[in-house]
């Protein structure tokens, strides 16, 4: 398992959907792409920008539930693509025990943003579906791309993550 961050979120060009983009800590730094659903997309950005809703959403609830029953989220693995779809395990522990959980990728990484849970990816599925990306090595190009994608967050609307009308599926076989 190799660490993983949240690069952020992106919204695919022609079919509108939403795409969680994660990137690799060590090198080569592969960007991972996950097609995921609109209320997804609304939790993890939410997440990422620190706001709290007047009233928890899902993720906000589970994190809730967490806190108060004594569970800690361990840590969120990518696991595998299976049939086009991403697989993700959310490790959590109690007073009791371990257990490892099958769950989306999305749902998990929108947890584990909240309860600050580390993220991981199987070789496998970065060596399938994650891509390089030149970066520049610039710190103030770095930075100006960085207060752009906060900009963006703090303006995102959340129809922005309309799937496709008709149609719950996001246009790629990729997904969560």
């Amino acid at each position: 398992m190799k660490p993983i961050d949240v690069l952020g979120l992106s919204v695919e060009t022609t079919g509108r959907c939403p795409v969680l983009l994660l990137r690799e800590q060590d090198a080569p730094h592969r960007v991972l792409p996950i097609f995921i659903g609109a209320q997804e997309a609304l939790a993890i950005a939410s997440a990422l920008s620190g706001e709290s809703p007047p009233r928890p959403l899902t993720h906000d609830l589970l994190a809730a539930l967490v806190e108060e029953l004594d569970v800690q989220v361990d840590h969120v693995e990518v696991t595998e693509i299976r049939d086009g779809t991403f697989v993700a395990d959310l490790a959590v522990r109690s007073p009791s025990g371990g257990v490892s959980l099958d769950s989306r990728p999305s749902d998990a990484i929108a947890l584990a943003l909240r309860v600050d849970a580390p993220l991981f990816a199987s070789d496998s599925v970065l060596e399938e579906a994650g891509t390089t990306v030149s970066v520049r090595a610039d710190d103030d190009a770095i930075d100006e791309d960085l207060t752009r994608f906060r900009a963006f967050l703090d303006e995102v609307e959340p129809t922005e993550f309309e799937t496709r009308r008709g149609t719950d599926e996001p246009p790629d076989e990729r997904r969560d």
